[in-house]
């Protein structure tokens, strides 16, 4: 990995290398779509350096990322998303960038300091700049209307984030806190 791209990768250089936690909580709409479930799970999260990714004035570097979940003692993934991990200096701008295979993408960002060892991300439907985009059966069964993420550094070898998927269940007046937490441990 290149040290002038670690260098320009502000507060996501850290990440760069490969993670593993086992400690996951995962609160989630039950089948019946009134209650929750509450699942545990192990996941992998791989980020590889890259960039420069230059758009005209503006210059990004970022982590191109790969995250799989298991539920504790499953065999099979339950949960996968791609994407960017984007930082543009310039503007103290710190972005994911997610395709999850269930037919949503989004644009979650923030501002923040390049030697911040906590950033938060946001994302709200509707956005033209951070926003939330769905398929058709999610839009209107289980529309994602806010995305939140805390990334918290802890040291070169340990981080945890914080997210709150906020949903609007059809037939539910109130918003459900679809919520991840994970420790991750470097181990690569």
């Amino acid at each position: 990995m290149s040290e002038e791209i670690i260098k320009n990768l502000g507060p996501l250089a850290t990440l760069a290398g490969t993670w593993e936690g086992d400690k996951g909580d995962d609160i989630a709409p039950d089948d019946d779509k009134k209650s929750e479930e509450n699942n545990k799970f192990r996941e992998e999260m791989i980020f590889e350096a890259m960039g420069p990714v230059n758009n005209h004035e503006q210059t990004l570097y970022g982590l191109r990322y790969s995250l799989t979940a298991w539920r504790i003692g499953a065999a099979d993934p339950f949960h996968e998303d791609r994407g960017y991990f984007l930082w543009d200096a310039k503007n103290k701008q710190a972005m994911r960038c997610a395709t999850v295979p269930r037919g949503i993408s989004f644009i979650a960002g923030g501002t923040v300091e390049p030697d911040a060892k906590e950033f938060d991300l946001a994302a709200d439907v509707g956005s033209e700049t951070y926003g939330i985009c769905s398929n058709k059966f999610l839009d209107e069964e289980f529309k994602t209307v806010r995305f939140e993420m805390k990334i918290t550094i802890h040291d070169n070898d340990s981080f945890t984030y914080d997210q709150d998927t906020q949903l609007q269940i059809k037939g539910n007046p109130n918003l459900f806190h679809h919520t991840d937490k994970n420790t991750l441990k470097r181990v690569k």
